[in-house]
């Protein structure tokens, strides 16, 4: 997989630019808030269709400017492909694949494959489970897109059953309709978390490997899913199902007292452990960094494993936070992937960058060198 052009109109603090790629290294480098991570912004944005930023669409729009456009031309499976968005202030986020209108987001997943590595994800064990849920479900999503419909259901039932709870306080007669409300939880829901106890258990032998190989087997990472309720290792979903049924009456009390959902995966995290010790509690930065790191490239072996392609590697200002060992590394085994690698200065690009790309940015100006 590998992106050809991009074009930019109004997006940000770019009024127009048309950057042409290499298939190996893009270094887009210039100071601090000149314009180098709305260029990685924008192709995330075309590969799951939304900002790994903000989630207000508004927020991406040029100052002064009623619209933006992205178009981004790529090529996969020896098939060229284009996918446009265009937002105005006035409608709805449009995006076409082929001048093709997706009547939904989810129709985009699954075509722009790319894994996203900036400074946030560093923190991404020190930081509660949201972001370990986010993590999971980004790379999911990508290479389930009914995994990311369940998603957008889940929530939708989530929002109804929640409202139900708080009002059932003040209308009795609304406990009646609670059940029908658990069961659609629970389809939902278990569909859910099997897709991500078979995503943890693949992604936990990948990252083992990476981890191994980066710590030269002095340390072992373990990742475990944590769901909000015990449950055995089920084949039949059905049972699954069955089983968060039984949990959710077993809350139901507790549930009515608070107004809230008290189990589901809204409430799964990630367990991860260095020889045998919670990374959160005992790892020290540097450790915790590595894990991040092996568990990153781990996403990329297991799309290049479940599509047969490669997905595009989007590194925002990262190199900056990783010691020499670890940024050596890292570009080290990236090596026959498409990367586009933001950065303050040239001087973390010392070693070879055979066929690599450098550009310039400064002042929503970008420039190919």
């Amino acid at each position: 997989m590998r992106i050809e052009t991009l074009k930019l109109k109004n997006y940000r603090n770019y009024d127009n630019a048309e950057i042409e790629f290499s298939d190996t290294y893009n270094i887009i480098y210039g100071n601090n808030a000149q314009g180098k991570t709305n260029v990685i912004e924008s192709i995330f944005l075309c590969a799951t269709g939304r900002s790994h930023r903000t989630s207000r669409d508004s927020e991406l729009l040029k100052y002064g400017s009623g619209f933006f456009e992205i178009l981004l031309k790529y090529s996969k499976e020896n098939a060229d492909e284009e996918i446009h968005v265009l937002y105005s202030s006035d409608e709805r986020k449009k995006i076409s694949i082929n001048e093709i209108p997706l009547k939904k987001i989810g129709g985009l997943m699954g075509h722009l494959n790319a894994v996203m590595f900036s400074p946030e994800d560093l923190l991404m064990i020190k930081q509660g489970p949201a972001e370990r849920r986010r993590f999971m479900d980004m790379t999911l999503s990508q290479l389930r897109p009914s995994y990311f419909y369940d998603l957008q259901q889940y929530a939708k039932i989530l929002f109804q059953r929640n409202n139900l709870l708080k009002n059932i306080s003040t209308d009795k007669k609304l406990a009646d309709t609670l059940e029908v409300w658990d069961h659609h939880l629970a389809k939902t829901g278990s569909r859910i978390m099997r897709s991500r106890k078979l995503f943890l258990s693949r992604l936990d032998t990948l990252s083992g490997l990476r981890h191994s190989r980066l710590t030269n087997n002095e340390e072992s990472l373990k990742l475990n899913y944590s769901p909000s309720f015990e449950w055995q290792e089920i084949q039949d979903g059905d049972d699954l199902e069955e089983e968060f049924i039984k949990n959710i009456k077993k809350n139901r009390q507790k549930e009515l007292l608070r107004g809230s959902t008290s189990i589901g995966p809204h409430r799964d995290d990630i367990d991860i452990t260095l020889n045998g010790e919670s990374t959160k509690i005992y790892a020290s930065q540097g450790q915790q960094r590595t894990s991040v790191l092996s568990m990153k490239l781990a996403e990329i072996d297991l799309m290049k494993e479940e599509t047969e392609e490669s997905p595009v590697l989007l590194l925002d200002d990262v190199l900056s936070e990783l010691d020499d060992r670890r940024k050596e590394y890292l570009l080290d085994n990236i090596e026959g992937i498409q990367a586009f690698i933001t950065s303050t200065e040239k001087r973390f690009f010392t070693r070879s960058t055979e066929n690599a790309k450098f550009f310039i940015v400064k002042q929503g100006k970008i420039k190919g060198e």
